[in-house]
């Protein structure tokens, strides 16, 4: 009887948080090991699922390093990193695409068909939906009078995000899957950071929600504890003193990004938990850190 209860209770919790998403466009940029156990692959896919199903309007965006990684060791191809990005040349961009484009993004959507969803894949090419610069890096050093510049080949940055089609496929019962590809002006193609396309599709729909699944429990405080809920002013306070630093910096950074355009909400939580989307989004604790313009309730 008190199993039977306690569910009762998750269900009338849930539902004000039903009632108010109805019709919300909630972007969530998945990866990590979400990505790769297949327990959590599952759980992901069921609440996606169960978001469009209850008249939320979800958008996946997906990274995909580690298997980009395995695929080019397979193909003998050589991989090098400055500053944490990927130098993307001719051959290694085929592979993303393939990897990426191709084998990811259909895995996904047949997770997400496999569980009674209709899911489309998309990378930013199809239709020109993300348009893209070239990334420059530049480094400066005490031996040159002006920085010198590095070539990291297709590795791009978001331009444009045309919103017609994203707005087209809600209107169809879809839920589109996004591959962090985007075209250039004069059709190359480019590698973009997930996070960063992820933030910027929030932003060009005005999103009620952007949700990052990482690998950490969220944001961390100096004794290595959950933030639960941060205002722009104090992740700033947070970033300035050294607290958020390392992997969760950019992050940190996208969410700010996207704050400053006009998303309502940012959602930083572990996709080690399964279910991790349901749980933050319909129950009133969540398990993530949530960062708002100000300050403002759990959601």
């Amino acid at each position: 009887m008190s199993e039977l209860k306690s569910t009762t209770q998750v269900l009338v919790e849930a539902l004000p948080y039903i009632q108010r998403f109805q019709d919300a466009d909630i972007v969530v940029k998945y990866g990590g090991n979400a990505m790769e156990d297949e327990e959590l692959k599952a759980a992901f896919a069921q609440d996606i699922v169960l978001m469009k199903i209850v008249g939320m309007n979800p958008i996946v965006v997906h990274g995909g390093g580690p298997q980009i990684g395995e695929m080019l060791t397979k193909l003998d191809i050589p991989t090098k990193f400055v500053d944490g990005i990927r130098v993307t040349d001719g051959p290694t961009m085929d592979v993303v695409q393939m990897v990426l484009g191709g084998l990811v993004n259909q895995q996904i959507v047949s997770q997400i068909h496999a569980q009674g969803g209709r899911a489309v894949g998309l990378t930013g090419k199809d239709g020109a939906f993300i348009r893209a610069d070239k990334m420059v890096l530049s480094k400066h050093s005490k031996e040159l009078n002006v920085p010198e510049i590095i070539d990291i080949g297709h590795v791009g940055q978001v331009a444009e995000v045309d919103k017609d089609l994203l707005s087209t496929m809600f209107h169809s019962k879809y839920i589109p899957v996004i591959a962090p590809i985007g075209i250039g002006p004069d059709g190359e193609s480019y590698n973009i950071n997930a996070d960063h396309v992820a933030s910027a599709v929030a932003m060009s729909i005005q999103a009620e929600k952007l949700i990052l699944l990482t690998n950490t429990p969220g944001i961390l405080n100096s004794r290595k504890e959950t933030i639960s809920k941060l205002t722009m002013p104090e992740i700033h306070q947070l970033v300035t003193e050294g607290t958020i630093t390392e992997g969760m910096l950019p992050k940190a950074q996208c969410a700010i990004e996207a704050i400053e355009g006009d998303v309502h909400s940012v959602h930083i939580i572990d996709g080690r938990v399964p279910h991790a989307l349901l749980l933050e989004v319909l129950t009133d604790g969540g398990i993530g850190t949530l960062l708002t313009s100000q300050s403002s309730s759990k959601h």
